[in-house]
């Protein structure tokens, strides 16, 4: 249990009214300040360096990407905020849908240790950011209450976040507070027994300082899983921030990110070779309802220190604790079918395994940015350097279900009405207890130059000093593992235009063994894994980036090939061995803005051609040598869009698709998952000045689809498993600001 939290067994309906209480008290002070006159609320100012309106980005959040997003030679998607309200996108993997190219691995639970997310054909489980500091692996992002909006950098991350795999990055965007009041309060009901309370309120702090605010966002929300029988989410969310102006140039931000959720986890169904098993039940539950829980709480501080030395040098420093606490008892969805009578099945793989799981994380970045001249180029320089400890601490038990003490019925379970309740005992055996730690430091230097007016440079080196141990507690068994790694980026950009760039950039990135330690507790499974140096890539990439409409249009495109020559594999002697190679070449298209003044759209397609190239690894068990083969959940195609008309000026009409194409289930397994098509409608009126109301259509055909998928092929005697995606759901939100 977490300093300073105290545990309280809440039903939902507590939920809701303890956030609604908060947040009418909350809402007292800012209100109470309003003056009588009107408040326009179009347009908000953002106390930091960027400031984005409707679905075109300008600038990315983060503070090493010193140019417009024009300039940069990367493919950068954008997930803004006006979106994720347009479409009400609750959690991470929801905002990511808008994004070609990714796809989501199934996990463990609602989420599982951490998302599972793959960008550009390759796992970002390491990758992820908030505000460009590194996040737990093992956080689950069910809800984006306070998140303002979510950037996607493809390709190498290494050079902008250390270690990481060649996909790219995923950097969430807090909300924090603004320069004007306001108060925005939402409630939100809809099918499968949706309900949702949100509070976001600002309020100036006239007198205090330069600048100063006070931001808070609260959240309550429950819902049952469109398309599953009775599968319940849960969560509680509150996020206090204070910005406080030191002195003319100088600031600090103080924030604070509160998250309780509640779910039973869901394993998805059984299946193999990517397809559902002939005869399940698609609403059914394949786990024990009475044992299966998914409990998380997280509590995360930061503070942000700014100081403008002048208007061409000024230093960032930002430091993160981060306590994290899951605690999960999960049943797999595969199923035993040897022996039995068709139709019949016995459960296989971890039944009722409970898994308590503490995480904890310090972190600071601390850089230098500053612009000037030498021998005629213009520079922007920014210099900096990075310090992290993640501490990891897991204890495991399960009840041992289908052992000779607790053994499933002889003739097994009806495989179309799986029982979901256990009858028997319920006394747990412990099975292990392991710690892990990993520490990370960092320096890092970026340089843009500006070498005449059509052609600028770009550069940045990091070299990054990483040492981690896991201990098994009942063997006291050690494993150490140590790198040290340069990681580098190069581009250029050609300006044929005011409105027009064309760029070349290469990029290397590095994943090392010690990564493992943030994402299982330990290191790679296998003989040698500790000694191994880290898997290693590179990445070409050819774009071209264009502004039309006054600059309120994008149009986007890039060529790209990411190789990765040294993928970690086990051979026969289960010996780790950097032997595999893999290859993910493509294209990239997007457009984003507005077409008119009344119709806006956000639209990118992504072209995938990925291989296994080289591999020592043992085959699966009804797998196949991969060598040749696509790489696992990587389609050829995806294509993601998102537009709305406003129709009148107090009604507004929208529409999304989503496709993603036929997939390899990997690179061993012959299976494939089917292709699917989904549609989105949104439909959101201005009742008046101050209330809005806004009715969603998610899966508007209600199509069955897996969306995540195990890289198994399944035998008889222990089947895989895939997650299918949520049927349709409709949902009204209304929502009032003052």
């Amino acid at each position: 249990m977490k300093p300073g939290i105290t545990s309280v067994q809440r039903t939902p309906y507590r939920l809701l009214a303890s956030a609604a209480g908060l947040a009418m008290a909350s809402a007292a002070a800012p209100a109470m300040a309003q003056s009588s006159e009107a408040v326009e609320l179009d347009s908000l100012t953002v106390i930091g360096e960027y400031s984005d309106t409707g679905y075109k980005s300008e600038r990315s959040a983060s503070g090493k990407y010193v140019k417009p997003l024009l300039d940069t030679p990367q493919t950068v998607s954008v997930v803004p905020e006006q979106v994720i309200e347009e479409q009400q996108a609750l959690s991470l993997r929801q905002v990511l849908s808008n994004v070609s190219g990714i796809t989501f691995d199934a996990g463990e639970g609602g989420g599982g240790s951490g998302d599972k997310i793959n960008i550009r054909g390759f796992s970002a489980n390491a990758n992820m950011k908030v505000d460009g500091l590194r996040d737990s692996s093992q956080n689950n992002r069910s809800d984006m209450f306070n998140t303002e909006r979510v950037e996607v950098i493809k390709g190498p991350s290494s050079v902008f976040g250390g270690a990481g795999t060649a996909g790219g990055v995923v950097n969430m965007i807090s909300k924090t507070p603004k320069n004007r009041s306001f108060v925005d309060a939402g409630l939100g009901l809809g099918s499968d027994d949706y309900r949702r309370l949100t509070l976001d309120a600002n309020q100036t702090l006239d007198g205090v300082g330069q600048d100063s605010a006070l931001r808070l966002n609260l959240m309550a929300h429950e819902n049952d899983v469109p398309g599953r029988d009775d599968i319940g989410r849960e969560r509680l969310g509150i996020a206090p921030s204070l910005t406080l102006g030191l002195s003319d140039a100088t600031r600090a931000t103080l924030s604070y990110v509160y998250q309780k959720d509640d779910n039973l986890p869901d394993y998805g169904l059984p299946a193999e070779n990517g397809r559902v098993l002939s005869g399940v039940d698609h609403e059914a539950y394949y786990g024990w309802r009475n044992l299966d829980e998914e409990r998380i709480e997280s509590n995360i501080a930061t503070l942000t220190l700014e100081h403008d030395f002048s208007d061409r040098t000024w230093l960032e420093n930002k430091t993160r604790y981060t306590h994290l606490d899951r605690d999960t008892t999960i049943s797999a969805a595969h199923v035993d079918r040897d022996g039995l009578a068709p139709g019949r099945y016995k459960p296989a793989g971890p039944q009722a395994y409970r898994r308590d799981v503490t995480t904890e994380m310090w972190i600071n970045q601390t850089h230098l940015t500053t612009r000037f001249d030498t021998a005629g180029f213009e520079h922007e320089l920014l210099v900096g350097a990075e310090v992290s400890r993640e501490t990891y601490d897991r204890t495991a038990s399960n009840l041992g279900l289908g052992s000779d003490a607790h053994p499933y019925p002889d003739g097994g379970y009806d495989l179309s009405n799986p029982p979901g309740r256990w009858d028997g005992d319920t006394t747990y055996t412990p099975r292990g207890a392991n710690e892990a730690t990993l520490n990370n430091q960092a320096l890092y230097v970026f340089d843009t130059i500006t070498l005449d007016p059509q052609w600028d440079l770009s550069l940045g080196l990091r070299h990054d000093w990483i040492d981690g141990e896991a201990i098994d507690k009942e063997s006291n068994e050690r494993q150490s593992t140590r790198d040290k790694e340069l990681s580098g980026r190069a581009g250029v950009v050609y300006k044929p235009a005011d409105n027009g760039r064309v760029y070349l950039a290469y990029g290397t990135s590095f994943a090392p063994s010690a990564e493992n330690l943030a994402t299982s507790g330990g290191l790679p499974r296998g003989n040698g894994g500790e000694n191994l140096s880290p898997e290693e890539s590179s990445t070409w990439e050819l774009g071209t980036k264009w502004e039309f409409m006054e600059g309120r249009l994008g149009l986007e495109g890039a060529l790209f090939r990411v190789d990765k020559d040294n993928v970690r594999e086990q051979d026969a002697n289960d010996d780790l061995r950097l032997a595999g190679e893999q290859r993910v070449q493509g294209v990239e298209l997007g457009i984003t803005g507005q077409l008119t003044d009344a119709w806006g759209v956000y639209a990118n397609y992504t072209y995938l051609d990925s291989e296994t190239r080289k591999s020592i690894a043992e085959p699966q068990t009804n797998g196949r040598d991969p060598v040749g083969h696509s790489l696992g959940n990587t389609p050829d195609h995806s294509f993601n869009l998102w537009t709305t008309y406003d129709i009148a000026p107090n009604l507004q009409l929208g529409y999304g698709a989503r496709y993603v194409g036929e997939r390899q289930v990997a690179s061993d397994v012959a299976g494939t998952v089917d292709s699917y098509w989904l549609h989105n409608a949104m439909l959101a009126y201005r009742v008046t000045d101050n209330l809005s109301a806004q009715f969603n259509v998610n899966n508007l055909f209600d199509e069955e689809y897996v969306e995540r998928v195990r890289p198994r092929p399944g035998t008889a005697s222990r089947s895989s498993a895939v997650e299918i995606g949520d049927g349709r759901a409709g949902i009204l939100t209304l929502d009032y600001r003052f």
